[in-house]
């Protein structure tokens, strides 16, 4: 005889539903409170659930957008109630442009500073100040690779988000930032 159970096998069906750590519907119901644990335990919110574009994404990170889609990332934002940020920079050629880009893709008040401090500024202080956040996705789409706005203006760049992405760490806001070069 085989070492196969079939279903029609007393023994394992009498395994499978009731002997040992409790029935199946007892383990599938220990199995989803665990996925909601190891969830919680990521960061993140209760309605990032596993079926999210963002199982896989970390709630608080700055990366190159890659194989996702900007309009499967507005979506996302949209599904999980989160504020989403796009700004096209490819269009601008120096630091002063690519941060008006942003000050007025983002809806920035006529007080931003136009430099990195007053960046993080609006993406951080004067944000928390408006209330509770639910979550960001931002897009910044097209970042110039122009003698004006070097190598080392981009990486600035991505610091502030990176340095904002950690201010909503500590608050458990999910802030993803995406971003491409031109």
């Amino acid at each position: 005889m085989s070492d196969n159970v079939y279903a029609h096998d007393p023994r394992g069906a009498s395994d499978l539903f009731a002997s040992g750590e409790g029935n199946l519907f007892q383990r599938v119901m220990q199995l989803k409170q665990d996925s909601e644990a190891r969830q919680d335990e990521a960061g993140l919110s209760s309605n990032e659930g596993a079926m999210s574009l963002f199982s896989t994404v970390q709630p608080n990170i700055v990366q190159s957008i890659r194989a996702f889609r900007i309009q499967d990332l507005s979506d996302e934002a949209q599904r999980l109630q989160q504020h989403f940020l796009y700004a096209f920079c490819a269009n601008a050629q120096t630091k002063q442009e690519v941060l008006e880009t942003i000050a007025t893709s983002f809806l920035f008040p006529k007080h931003f500073g136009k430099n990195y401090d007053g960046l993080y500024d609006c993406l951080t202080d004067l944000v928390q100040k408006a209330g509770e956040q639910p979550g960001f996705v931002i897009v910044l789409e097209g970042l110039p690779i122009a003698q004006k706005f070097d190598k080392d203006g981009r990486e600035t760049l991505l610091d502030v988000f990176r340095e904002a992405s950690e201010f909503w760490a500590e608050r458990k806001v999910p802030f993803r930032v995406f971003y491409s070069f031109a």
